[in-house]
């Protein structure tokens, strides 16, 4: 899809609040309503805007634990691959999860109540996933970027 620059703010905008009205996003872009709304169809049918969601505090909701957990597969068949990742993708404490080149094969970044519950997870998902030779961890002292908006 070819984007142009009243596209690009209209991205730009929903990156920095979601929940703008389309009335709202018209205003901030500069563009009368009905050209806004059809330009944010478009975007969305392309799949240029995949969702809309709330971002939510993990500390707030008595997620205080964060880590990192670099994964090092015994076999990169796609057979293994698949596996892995259907049985990642049913842990809810794995919040994001990254196929990575080189080793090690995955990033995945969970997040826990505390250190026993991290352990737990460690210890009962993780560590059985299928098709891992290696689990290697780094706790997250502090998150200093993180959703930034994506450069347009």
């Amino acid at each position: 899809m070819a984007m142009d620059s009243f596209d690009k703010k209209i991205l730009a905008e929903l990156q920095v609040d979601g929940r703008l009205t389309v009335t709202e996003l018209a205003e901030r872009v500069g563009l009368s309503l009905s050209p806004c709304h059809r330009r944010l169809k478009a975007l969305e049918q392309s799949g240029a805007i995949r969702d809309y969601r709330a971002q939510l505090d993990p500390p707030t909701l008595g997620l205080n634990f964060s880590a990192l957990i670099f994964v090092s597969m015994i076999d990169g068949n796609q057979a293994s691959v698949t596996k892995f990742e259907a049985a990642v993708i049913d842990i809810p404490q794995v919040i994001e999860a990254r196929r990575l080149f080189g080793d090690p094969d995955y990033m995945l970044h969970v997040v826990a109540k505390d250190l026993p519950a991290f352990q737990a997870l460690y210890d009962d998902k993780l560590s059985a996933l299928p098709g891992v030779q290696r689990l290697t961890s780094t706790l997250v002292m502090k998150s200093v970027i993180e959703n930034k908006p994506l450069p347009l």
